[in-house]
């Protein structure tokens, strides 16, 4: 470019250009001759190179894309076959190099996680009663990879109060949740203002209607994100010594609560307290190939239940994380109660539906 330019233009140029900070030297002149020229050559080699080189081709590719696409498959087709074999020579090396570097790196012996579940069901299926050792087990391998939003009790499912009921709504509330922690809010759950201890109420229970308990409630809300995995979340239980979290999801809002007993059952199944309801039926266990749950099971429950890897559904759950999500995922529609919804070897039957809710569905196993 700099060559379609006479040389004595930029000269020119520059001398005009020295001249306004005094009298123009030869050197002045001759190094401002250059940079303009330098500086125009850039600028027109990326102005040509953006224009040529991007924009038209993708204009012409855009309006005639069907016309390209046949000029150009067999040229393509050509190189694929040509170049074919060093592709994979050159793949086939670059595995090679990375087994051996691999097997001489430090900590190149650790095994996969599903190796190490292999060698459990190995080790202790050679004694008697050894079920519950093994789900422990291998849920303490595991317990890394889980988040918080796949052990959270969802919004619809936490009681919680609002700010401006009485006292002795209060206490109804609290006796018939047998929960020693609530969460308190303004207006919505969204908008969380406290947490009220219930232990905090045992010397004001024969005060009146008009007690304002509000005063009571304890406002350092601890919040969490529902990506967060449950043993970073477990660390911060323990060094700040809570119990409870509000989950949050990505816009900000509260989508439910996490417990430190959410992340225990985790890892030794479920706990029954003084307070839990011993004759609800989570699922029930029609035969050895029918089971019927709830939609707001959980995923992972669901698997354990039935016997298979909690990793089966990984490609289609998106972010669901219960059974009913699980069907929402894969149908993308709100199903119809009796419909059936294969996936893969597996069937699902929606048995009940309370409007935009899923409540009941049979999941039927494969036959071997």
């Amino acid at each position: 470019l700099m060559k379609a330019i006479p040389q004595d233009t930029f000269g020119q140029w520059a001398t005009h250009l020295t001249s306004l900070w005094g009298e123009p030297g030869p050197e002045r002149v001759a190094y401002w001759s250059w940079l303009i020229g330098f500086l125009i050559t850039v600028v027109g080699v990326t102005f040509l190179l953006v224009l040529f080189g991007e924009v038209a081709p993708k204009v012409y590719a855009k309006i005639n894309n069907i016309r390209l696409a046949r000029l150009m498959a067999r040229p393509i087709t050509i190189l694929l076959k040509v170049l074919g074999p060093l592709n994979n020579l050159l793949v086939n090396t670059t595995r090679i190099i990375e087994r051996k570097l691999a097997s001489t790196a430090p900590g190149s012996n650790l095994t996969s996680r599903e190796d190490i579940d292999e060698a459990i069901e190995l080790t202790v299926s050679q004694e008697k009663d050894a079920g519950q050792d093994v789900d422990i087990l291998k849920s303490i391998v595991k317990f890394g990879e889980v988040t918080v939003k796949q052990i959270m009790s969802s919004r619809v499912d936490v009681v919680a109060v609002d700010f401006r009921i009485d006292y002795h709504e209060l206490l109804s509330v609290v006796r018939e949740s047998g929960y020693s922690r609530i969460p308190v809010y303004e207006n919505d759950f969204d908008n969380v203002a406290g947490i009220l201890y219930v232990k905090d109420l045992l010397g004001h229970l024969n005060e009146g209607n008009d007690f304002e308990w509000q005063e009571l409630i304890r406002t350092d809300v601890y919040y969490v994100p529902e990506a967060k995995k449950i043993n970073d979340l477990l660390k911060e239980f323990q060094q700040q010594h809570l119990h409870l979290a509000i989950v949050v999801d990505e816009y900000g809002g509260s989508s439910g609560i996490v417990t430190l007993e959410d992340i225990m059952e985790e890892v030794i199944g479920e706990i029954k307290d003084e307070f839990d309801d011993e004759v609800e039926v989570v699922f029930k266990k029609i035969d050895d190939f029918n089971y019927l749950f709830e939609g707001k099971t959980l995923l992972n429950d669901v698997c354990r239940i039935v016997g298979i890897d909690t990793n089966t559904f990984d490609e289609v759950k998106g972010e669901a994380d219960s059974l009913a999500g699980l069907i929402l995922e894969i149908t993308g529609v709100i199903p119809k109660v009796d419909s059936e919804i294969p996936y893969n070897q597996f069937r699902f039957k929606v048995v009940s539906v309370n409007r935009r809710r899923i409540e009941q569905i049979l999941f039927t196993l494969p036959k071997p």
